[in-house]
């Protein structure tokens, strides 16, 4: 973070603007807007500028620079073409401690005026920093043009309520987020974002009256797919579960950019499994999702890939229902989806093969129990999950039975993360090529005569990003 995003409270503020053309013009309006009390220094002014000095809402010195000039100023903005005074400027604000933002000049400012999408009291400001201007005002754009300016009279209503709905729940923090999630979801919402203030706001005390009848104490369980690795590839449903849960167990599969998005306030448990290393077994998993949501706590399970693929969804949620709690399975790209598309390696391909399998090459008790023999298809692709480390007998028994030692085979690690790596080889090779690239988990292993496909699909150099 090279800049530390905040708001400032600027109104009735002492704040000072240096130069009187096009660019002042812009920052004094903006200053106008926040409520500040405005002394602009220029010998010659634009003739909007010169208006609002008319007017009396601004107070106008009309000469250059001089030293001193900021003593007392809450804020600084030097907008003049002379680097000499501006330079001045920036040396007596640091001295003194003033914020100061030389336009056009991010190695002179100590804040960045952002971009600013405005739907009062709701703001959205976007900075690049100072770096790329132009790409915050295009995001800008965009978000102005998705926003409904409705937002604001939603924003507003809920500032009415804010004490009321305090006093309703008391220090109860859980229940009064609840009711905010879900009152700014509802019928409340709606009529706000319609332009219907005086409906949204009878909808919002219905709301709140139902929410004070209830006095169910019960969670939720939610079990979500956190996809491949990439978090682009979350569902929109994901993410919105993701920004109300308020604790997250997650595991080894989920990435740090993936658990980034998790509100930051929620509680984060991870009980990850690695090979002959669980951080907490299946079935105290299983046992701590029912103490949570008796609790009365929405729990997020966050989830590697998907949920009831390889990643024993299914026998969570038979516990969360055989106690009676509520839940919901959301699901997520899979790894062999993810792995296989950002590789370019289809998994089926009528000139190759008509089908697929998903396995596991994570032993149980010692054992690999899978059918070799149904696994021998010249016609049909094979991938292996959790197979690294067993990678050497995976490959030994498909040959022992029949399938290929030339077959093609892959190895792809972190798939659709910006550190993938994609190895391929043959079922002969692939072990060998595994320990000499030191492949690692999370890796997937793609087995069948697609693979050859992947010199031909790969992106060839796209970057993931």
């Amino acid at each position: 973070m090279d800049y530390f995003p905040v708001f400032i409270d600027l109104k009735n503020q002492p704040c000072l603007v240096v130069g009187g053309g096009d660019v002042a013009q812009r920052k004094v309006s903006l200053l106008i807007a926040a409520g500040a009390q405005l002394t602009l220094i220029a010998p010659q002014l634009t003739p909007s500028l010169l208006e609002l000095v008319n007017n009396g809402r601004i107070h106008h010195v009309p000469r250059n620079w001089q030293q001193g000039d900021a003593i007392g100023m809450r804020l600084v903005i030097a907008a003049t073409n002379n680097p000499t005074v501006n330079i001045a400027i920036h040396s007596e604000c640091e001295a003194t401690g003033i914020l100061v933002n030389v336009v056009d000049h991010p190695e002179l400012c100590r804040f960045i005026v952002p971009s600013i999408v405005d739907r009062s009291p709701l703001m959205i400001a976007i900075s690049s920093g100072g770096q790329a201007p132009v790409l915050a005002r295009h995001l800008r754009a965009r978000i102005e043009a998705w926003l409904p300016h409705g937002y604001g009279v939603l924003a507003r209503l809920a500032g009415q309520f804010r004490d009321q709905v305090k006093t309703s729940f008391g220090d109860r923090e859980r229940e009064r987020r609840r009711f905010w999630e879900s009152a700014l979801e509802g019928a409340a919402a709606e009529k706000a974002l319609a332009g219907d203030e005086q409906g949204a706001a009878a909808a919002l005390t219905a709301e709140l009256e139902r929410a004070q009848a209830d006095t169910r104490q019960q969670g939720a369980v939610y079990l979500v797919g956190a996809g491949p690795g990439n978090p682009d590839l979350l569902t929109f449903r994901a993410l919105r579960l993701m920004q109300k849960a308020d604790v997250v167990l997650y595991d080894n599969l989920v990435s740090s950019d993936i658990l980034a998005l998790v509100r930051r306030d929620a509680e984060r448990l991870y009980v990850g499994k690695k090979a002959s290393n669980h951080a907490l077994p299946q079935e105290e998993i299983n046992k701590l999702l029912v103490k949570l949501a008796q609790e009365g706590k929405t729990v997020l399970r966050l989830k590697g890939g998907d949920p009831f693929i390889f990643g024993r969804g299914g026998e969570e949620i038979d516990e969360l229902a055989q106690n009676g709690i509520p839940f919901e399975v959301v699901p997520g790209i899979t790894s062999a989806a993810g792995a296989s598309c950002y590789a370019g390696i289809p998994l089926t391909h009528r000139d190759y093969a008509q089908s697929v399998t998903f396995v596991t090459g994570h032993r149980q008790a010692g054992e690999t129990e899978l059918d070799w023999a149904r696994l021998t298809s010249p016609t049909e692709t094979l991938v292996v999950y959790m197979g690294v480390k067993e990678a050497p007998h995976i490959c030994e028994r498909l040959i022992t039975h029949g399938r290929a030692a030339t077959t093609p085979a892959a190895i792809i690690e972190k798939a659709t993360t910006p550190e993938q790596k994609t190895v391929t080889g043959t079922l002969a090779t692939l072990p060998a090529l595994i320990e000499q690239h030191k492949i690692k988990p999370p890796a997937l292993i793609i087995i069948g005569e697609v693979v050859q496909l992947h010199d031909k699909l790969d992106w060839h150099g796209v970057p993931v990003k």
